[in-house]
């Protein structure tokens, strides 16, 4: 039987386990290498978890004191709403614990805090090829049909 899965706010005393699971995720998305991301960028990044008036959040999935898994998210104006809404940008769970709820769960959360916040939208952005994770967002969210142009500057 599966260990129970609590979903929690991120808290300083996580950095040693959370930074394997970014570092997974960055991997999944190319970001390793070569191409990983500066470590300035990580660092900025965890401390805006833990800075109060920072719109940027973070929960962490935990089983038996070890987390598997993380949510980032961030809270910004739109103009075509009066509240923000909120961008789900970072989702991940250890891979051999996919498929066990885990990552609904994080989405929850943040559709919980959502709510909370007073948001009227949580939306977010995946690649074509994540199959499994798409399988799963078709079940707890609409897929809208936009296509993401970027340009980096």
């Amino acid at each position: 039987m599966p260990a129970p899965t609590h979903i929690r706010s991120i808290t300083n005393a996580d950095y040693a386990q959370w930074l394997p699971l970014w570092d997974g995720y960055n991997a999944f998305y190319g970001r390793q290498g070569d191409t990983a991301l500066d470590s300035n960028i990580t660092e900025t990044t965890w401390a805006r978890f833990l800075t109060d008036h920072e719109p940027v959040h973070a929960f962490v999935a935990e089983q038996d004191d070890q987390l598997v898994g993380l949510v980032h998210f961030i809270f910004h104006r739109s103009t075509s709403r009066l509240n923000d809404v909120c961008y789900l940008q970072d989702l991940y769970v250890k891979k051999d614990l996919r498929g066990a709820g885990i990552g609904r769960q994080l989405i929850q959360a943040v559709y919980d805090a959502a709510l909370i916040a007073e948001s009227t939208r949580v939306y977010w952005q995946t690649q074509d090829s994540n199959v499994a994770g798409r399988t799963l967002y078709g079940k707890v969210a609409k897929h809208l049909g936009f296509i993401v142009y970027s340009h980096e500057l």
